[in-house]
């Protein structure tokens, strides 16, 4: 499930910024918005369905469906040229794909659970496949040199629909919030989880999955078009990490597999807060490191900063669900998820998507078109700075029992 969840995002989400601009299928703004669909459609529908699986359908049958969806609609992608059209087509793809993220969490930590097994110990390795999937779907795409073709829309689709099928077979997750017991409005409504943000440290931890997945947004979109530029350049045209950008990139996940295996030990060690701290500062380092990396001489800065992204995401994305998982009541742990995804990959990524791209346009990008790429890359790094400086001021959480239990017997 793992495998084929991130193989259908990692056919297209790094490569969709060539596809867009060697395409000549619209501006940088523009990019942005198409980019932003993610974020949009994260804002409402992984809360939404985490609502649905909670209460009225099983989680299993949910996420296929929702996957079959995406698959036919990723097919129709190849055929829209209008940017306006393409937004909405994408955003039609994303409201289906984006709340599988959190659903197949909930699927995963509730087989886990029904066996009984330890999810911080067990569930780590297993998300590792997921890892994988997004690489063999970067080396797929880049090896068949479909970075700038249709095709790794076609390839996610395929893929999507073949998950959607499977899911069907999943270990069944029920819904635990249908007794027929008299509940408050709220209840009805199917918005408890939202009451989590009553608690302080829920909603610091909040505030900053949100800047945090802003950040996630700008590597994201312009990581492969970055390397990819560099071919306007004689000097790099033949380089490896021109030629195969895709693969360079996908040292990234590679990174991920190593940094999810360390989690248990980094989260006994030193605590969430410090985790999460270190993520930030390793953000700085991903950013500062593309800032002053070139193909060539200076190829060990990009190689090194893709293996800083292992723990820029993993230890706030993976350590951030497991806080989620034992903080959160287990009868809106679906809801709960959705919620972090929501604020991850929701305003997150609408707010790093949209304002990258106005900034890359007004202030980055010269009168040939070309752009400031170290500029770039040291602005962004300038942002996480700030957030790694506020973070360890306000959030002020230290272990509690749950935690602190399930990290012990990891």
């Amino acid at each position: 499930m793992n495998f084929m969840q991130f193989f259908i995002w990692g056919a297209w989400l790094l490569t969709i910024g060539h596809y867009w601009f060697d395409n000549n299928l619209g501006t940088a703004t523009q990019f942005s918005a198409i980019f932003s669909t993610m974020g949009i459609s994260a804002i409402f529908m992984p809360a939404l369905t985490g609502i649905v699986a909670d209460r009225f359908i099983n989680a299993e049958k949910l996420y296929g469906i929702l996957h079959i969806l995406g698959g036919i609609i990723l097919f129709c992608v190849p055929m829209v040229k209008d940017p306006t059209l393409f937004f909405w087509v994408m955003l039609a793809n994303m409201v289906c794909y984006m709340p599988t993220l959190s659903l197949s969490i909930t699927v995963a930590y509730s087989a886990l659970k029904n066996v009984p097994l330890d999810v911080v110990k067990v569930y780590p390795p297993i998300r590792t496949f997921g890892t994988v999937g997004f690489i063999v779907a970067l080396w797929t795409v880049s090896l068949t040199h479909n970075e700038s073709s249709p095709n790794q829309f076609y390839i996610a689709g395929a893929v999507a629909l073949a998950l959607g099928l499977y899911a069907f077979t999943l270990p069944k997750c029920r819904p635990l919030l249908n007794k027929p017991e008299k509940k408050s409005t709220i209840d009805l409504l199917g918005l408890r989880a939202f009451t989590l943000f009553k608690t302080p440290r829920f909603a610091i931890f909040f505030a900053f999955s949100m800047l945090l997945g802003a950040a996630l947004q700008l590597t994201n979109a312009y990581g492969d078009v970055f390397l990819g530029d560099f071919s306007k350049i004689p000097a790099y045209g033949s380089s490896i990490a021109v030629k195969y950008p895709a693969i360079i990139m996908s040292i990234s996940q590679a990174s991920e597999t190593l940094f999810i295996l360390t989690i248990p030990f980094f989260l006994r060690k030193f605590g969430i807060k410090y985790v999460m701290l270190f993520s930030m500062l390793a953000w700085v380092l991903r950013f500062g490191l593309f800032a002053y990396g070139n193909p060539a001489d200076g190829l060990w800065m990009i190689v090194l900063s893709c293996i800083v992204y292992g723990m820029a995401f993993d230890f706030f994305n993976i350590s951030g669900s497991l806080f989620v998982e034992t903080q959160a009541a287990p009868e809106i742990r679906a809801s709960a998820q959705g919620l972090f995804m929501m604020m991850v990959n929701g305003f997150g990524a609408l707010f790093g998507s949209l304002a990258s791209g106005i900034i890359i346009d007004k202030y980055f990008t010269l009168a040939d078109q070309t752009k400031n790429w170290q500029g770039i890359w040291l602005t962004f790094a300038g942002y996480a700075l700030v957030i790694a400086i506020i973070f360890p001021f306000v959030f002020r959480y230290k272990h509690n029992a749950a935690l602190d239990h399930a990290i012990k017997h990891a």
